[in-house]
């Protein structure tokens, strides 16, 4: 399954688009408490059949972390009626493909089918979340593929680590301080009803949202969801505590030692509100002024001008209970990371201090709207956005309004929030540097 570490790149930006085509959708529940999302859309003769669980890294126990992310590999081994290793070639004889993959905070499986094969795609779901089997042997298997997984994308990739150290040293309580593919030690230890618990616990109808996105008729679609999700099972309510972590109020030093690369990496981390906030969506307005483009602050100066750095960039790493704003960047030459740590944070100053321009606004606001309109530009992305923002945001209209949300922040706020968050004393500094040969 497809999985990537960080999203780093940048979409392509839409030219000449002023406002993103209005999504309708419908909403409803089953008895058993599963939440359904349909959205119509015969442009094209496809259809999505998507299932959000509410389940990710942060819902682990703390010795056995990692589940979430086994999870989404072994609900593929098969099901009471799928025979064992024969789900991807049902897809693709079909017609179809299908991806899943893992956060903190959610696990997301779907199926890309042509619309006749709808009831196939909605069957497979369901078989996943009422007839999953879960043995041994699929837990040996899949052990072998994780643990595989994790030598190619995390121990033996250059500056695979980053985003797990980062985490640990971010957070002290909160489960968002362990890594996503979690401990291979953990997944060897957990015995079969472990496994079998964690399943009954989280991949139940009411911990779910399920979207059907394209080419579809509403009424015999529902009738379909009835006939396939109905019978599954309500599951326990799934509470979870409300974890907070003490503010930083001192800057935070680490350093780790890659032996997969050459050249050392400076990395500043700040803890941030969780994506519903106002102040997060200022955040990744902010992100795009210092780092999206070779026209944005931080690179034209410091790479460009100056040419002290490699790569250097900005994110936000949003998620459901707190985010991370992360600046990174590799020094060229014989630049050292304290000077390359000046020179970005003599930008964070700037827009502390100083209003962004009205030119410079326009063009951030243009470039926030445009990839809001590329993030609904396919049936895929809609049916994931469908799913996002009823689950982690409470708010599936979102799909159609959150632009509004950029729209109303002032250069005045972008300057306020970079001074609530964005100091020394509440940041992580990390130095990312090459092991030392012996």
């Amino acid at each position: 399954m497809k999985k990537s570490f960080i999203g780093l790149a940048v979409a392509t930006l839409m030219a000449n688009v002023t406002m993103a085509q209005k999504v309708d959708f419908e909403e409803y529940d089953l008895d058993n408490g599963l939440h359904v999302v349909l959205h119509k859309d015969n442009s094209a003769p496809v259809v999505t059949t998507s299932v959000m669980y509410h389940v990710g890294a942060k819902d682990e126990d703390p010795e056995r972390t990692g589940f979430a992310h086994f999870f989404e590999h072994l609900l593929f081994e098969g099901t009471k009626n799928i025979e064992r290793g024969k789900w991807f070639e049902m897809v693709t004889s079909n017609g179809g493909k299908n991806n899943a993959n893992t956060t903190d905070d959610r696990t997301y499986y779907y199926e890309v089918f042509p619309s006749n094969n709808l009831a196939l795609g909605l069957w497979m779901e369901s078989e996943r979340m009422l007839h999953p089997v879960i043995n041994q042997v699929g837990v040996d298997t899949q052990n072998e593929v994780v643990k595989e997984e994790k030598r190619l994308r995390v121990d033996n990739a250059p500056y695979g680590n980053f985003l797990a150290e980062v985490k640990k040293n971010l957070f002290k309580k909160h489960p968002y301080r362990w890594a996503t593919i979690g401990s291979m030690d953990h997944l060897d230890a957990a015995t079969l009803d472990e496994f079998l618990a964690f399943n009954d616990k989280f991949y139940v109808p009411n911990n779910a949202v399920l979207v059907v996105a394209g080419d579809i008729d509403i009424a015999e679609t529902k009738k379909l969801i009835q006939l396939y999700f109905g019978p599954i099972p309500k599951g326990k309510e799934v509470t979870r505590k409300v974890i907070k972590e003490d503010p930083i109020t001192e800057e935070i030093h680490a350093t780790y030692h890659d032996p997969n690369i050459q050249i050392p990496a400076l990395v500043e981390a700040y803890r941030t509100p969780s994506m519903k906030e106002k102040d997060a969506y200022i955040l990744d307005m902010i992100s795009t002024i210092l780092s999206d483009g070779k026209s944005s602050r931080l690179y034209k100066k410091i790479v460009d001008e100056q040419k002290k750095a490699l790569q250097i960039g900005a994110f936000s790493f949003s998620q459901e209970d707190y985010g991370a704003y992360i600046i990174y960047g590799l020094p060229l030459g014989d630049v050292t990371l304290d000077e390359l740590k000046s020179e970005i944070d003599k930008e964070i100053v700037d827009l502390q201090t100083n209003l962004i321009s009205e030119r410079e606004f326009e063009k951030l606001k243009n470039k926030i709207e445009n990839r809001f309109v590329n993030s609904n530009s396919s049936i895929e992305g809609i049916a994931n956005s469908l799913a996002r923002y009823y689950m982690l945001y409470g708010d599936i209209n979102l799909i159609n309004n959150e632009v509004n949300i950029y729209n109303s922040i002032t250069r005045e706020e972008i300057r306020e929030v970079a001074k609530k968050y964005l100091n020394p004393n509440q940041r992580l500094t990390l130095e990312y540097l090459p092991t030392e040969k012996k």
